[in-house]
């Protein structure tokens, strides 16, 4: 099991946010966010790399995140993934620009449904080497169904997809990774998504990244215990560098003993 390091950004800025208030509009009084800073995001780039941590990923939180985005990617060329608002047509261009994958959501999920007409069509852009597909999920809420479906448009947008251990295998296909959010505790330092991780772990066939909840190396454990030691996971807000009381040397540390073990 590995730490994945992140840059989330929302307008040019790298901020923690509670993912399940995210919404399209630029300012919003109904955004709660946890941290925000006006250090670059090629700093934390740099920071990881110093760190020798790999597959971490930018996400770009809506519009105005481009040039935020491209700085870290140039910091730390081959040793980022990015991710929003990536489509066939600037894929090759966030390649290009020092970008290790790129993470694809709302091109391959719109409208409820997925396109696998536009999944191949990248793969045949940037190759499966280089993509990861983001599998951000929430449960319905007043569902009595306990599945979870992707959700897309930061967030907010349920598709008719689900994270099933079937849609796992299939997906694979097309991919190098999943990147999943667990997006009910996304930022909320409340603890992981056990059943969530227990079915990434039991059932993705290539690498897949968790985030969401984690508040402790405690809850890294429980990733790396219900995971199966297959499911790498991120730590955002909790972190000392983006706000929070854990250390983020500590969690580096952990990390490296998780490799040598």
């Amino acid at each position: 099991m590995k730490f994945r390091p992140c840059i989330d950004l929302h307008n040019g800025q790298v901020k923690q946010i509670v993912g399940s208030t995210l919404t399209d509009e630029k300012e919003s009084s109904s955004l709660n966010t946890n941290f925000e800073t006006d250090r670059p995001a090629a700093d934390y780039a740099k920071m990881y790399e110093r760190d020798q941590l790999t597959g971490g990923h930018v996400i770009m939180l809506g519009p105005g995140n481009t040039e935020a985005a491209t700085s870290a990617l140039r910091a730390y060329p081959k040793g980022l993934q990015v991710g929003g608002g990536v489509t066939d047509s600037n894929a090759m261009e966030w390649l290009d620009a020092g970008a290790s994958h790129v993470i694809v959501t709302s091109f391959v999920f719109s409208e409820g449904n997925i396109h696998m007409e536009r999944l191949q069509k990248l793969v045949e852009i940037c190759g499966k080497d280089r993509l990861v597909l983001d599998l951000s999920c929430r449960r319905k809420p007043d569902s009595t169904d306990m599945a979870y479906y992707v959700v897309t448009n930061r967030w907010q947008t349920f598709t008719e997809y689900k994270v099933t251990p079937e849609n796992l295998q299939e997906l694979a296909k097309y991919c190098d990774e999943f990147l999943v959010h667990g997006v009910d505790v996304e930022g909320k330092q409340c603890g992981i998504l056990e059943d969530l991780v227990e079915l990434l772990g039991e059932h993705s066939p290539i690498p897949v990244t968790y985030a969401g909840g984690v508040r402790s190396l405690e809850d890294m454990e429980l990733v790396r215990k219900v995971g199966n030691d297959k499911v790498d996971a991120t730590i955002g807000s909790a972190l000392d560098c983006f706000g929070g009381s854990l250390s983020y040397d500590e969690v580096v540390a952990w990390h490296k003993a998780q490799q040598s073990a």
